[in-house]
């Protein structure tokens, strides 16, 4: 196996992708974009100073750090790269394709001088400390653990415009939806923190599908009256059974679950909805609210429940991008570079998990990156870390390769696997 040559085969593919993003932009811009892409995946990380270590320029390095710091801070970069990254995934959405939203958080427990920091809850460690929250969309198929990036963004509560955790939700659902309404293609999948009246609304009022797991607080119509969730989940029938297995912290959880339905409605809405209830993960049922028509079927509700556990099997999908990047390592200190950032990492997962695994003719591609990453126990059965580790082992070990501008492609989008 040619390295050297498998190396420069994804930077001319990187350079095609990074084209692309860059349609509309300056020269500048552009150059900065594939620039950025390349330094993320050859160093596995955020931070500016390695970046332009891996351009390995003839120029000081401070200089060629001052110069993608001003790149950086161009306005609107983060909205032109995400509809960009949105164009290239369209396709992959179907009809009944899950769009996953998930908020999260980056904490800097030692940084004192970034922009707008303001207090979130660590996930990973449940304590309160500063830094920011992140609003991440990924497409995924039921029962399948393939991810497509579509939206990732960074939010303060401390920033001028923002209005609240509510408006940011409906931003990346907006984003998302504008670019997938035709046939409406597409169904929400969104845990228990997504239980809020005016999610529901917003999702209603835009005909928008869905599946969202409910609190127990929450209040329905049930043959006309009002009732706690809660209460009329213990009271649902469960005529169907199943047994699954769930990865709990690398270990194996075996569970049998019984579900079954209820046709509700919500207080104040005239649509009818559906509360799919779950026994068997813990104490009190689990309850799933959704606008997908249920029959007395088996097959028809454990659609719903699959398609959230969906939702739990890729938890390490969604993890990837934060991990692989370290995005908790995040250095730049304005709001508007910190944004910019986190659109070109969402470039660079999309990259890493779509388009270069998975287009049809890149597939060998792929196989010298897994062989290329170095990994004590070989590839785990999540391979979009061992892509990302082998991005970053070939695209070191060989330098950045001076690659002449793309010839016009637009007789043909697919670059040729191999040379002529």
């Amino acid at each position: 196996m040619n390295l050297s040559k498998t190396s420069k085969k994804i930077q001319r593919q990187m350079q095609q992708f990074s084209g692309k993003l860059s349609e509309g932009l300056p020269k500048t811009a552009g150059r900065f974009v594939e620039e950025a892409i390349y330094g993320i995946q050859a160093r596995g990380g955020v931070k500016l100073s390695e970046i332009a270590r891996s351009l390995n320029e003839t120029i000081a390095l401070q200089k060629t750090i001052n110069r993608l710091s001003n790149q950086l801070k161009r306005p609107g970069l983060h909205e032109h790269i995400g509809s960009r990254v949105l164009c290239e995934a369209k396709h992959r959405i179907k009809q009944d394709s899950l769009l996953i939203l998930d908020l999260s958080d980056i904490t800097k427990p030692y940084a004192q001088k970034m922009q707008y920091m303001a207090r979130v809850r660590d996930g990973s460690r449940g304590v309160i400390g500063d830094g920011y929250w992140t609003v991440q969309v990924v497409g995924a198929e039921c029962g399948e653990k393939q991810i497509t990036p579509l939206y990732y963004d960074l939010y303060s509560q401390k920033a001028p415009e923002f209005v609240s955790e509510n408006r940011q939700i409906f931003k990346a659902i907006d984003r998302v939806s504008e670019h997938l309404e035709q046939g409406g293609r597409g169904i929400w999948v969104i845990d228990r923190g997504a239980d809020r009246r005016k999610v529901f609304e917003n999702l209603l009022e835009h005909k928008r599908r869905f599946i969202i797991r409910l609190k127990g607080d929450r209040y329905v119509l049930y043959r006309g009256k009002k009732v706690l969730a809660l209460e009329l989940a213990k009271s649902c029938p469960l005529p169907y059974s199943e047994r699954i297995i769930k990865q709990d912290r690398g270990e194996e959880q075996a569970y049998r679950v019984e579900y079954g339905f209820r046709r509700v409605k919500l207080p104040g809405r005239k649509e009818v909805l559906f509360m799919v209830v779950v026994k068997g993960f813990g104490r009190d049922p689990m309850m799933l609210l959704t606008t997908q028509k249920m029959e007395k079927k088996r097959q028809c509700v454990w659609w719903i429940i699959q398609a959230y556990l969906t939702r739990w099997s890729i938890e390490e999908a969604i993890r990837f991008i934060k991990q692989s990047y370290e995005l908790e390592d995040i250095r730049v200190l304005t709001y508007e570079r910190l944004r910019n950032m986190m659109g070109l990492v969402l470039a660079a997962s999309f990259f890493a998990a779509v388009y270069l695994g998975f287009r049809t003719k890149m597939q060998i591609l792929v196989a010298h990156v897994m062989k290329a990453s170095k990994r004590i126990f070989g590839i785990p059965n999540f391979h979009y870390y061992a892509i990302a580790d082998g991005l970053k082992e070939l695209l070191n070990r060989y330098n950045r390769a001076i690659l002449k501008p793309l010839l016009d492609n637009s007789k043909s989008n697919q670059l040729a696997l191999f040379d002529p």
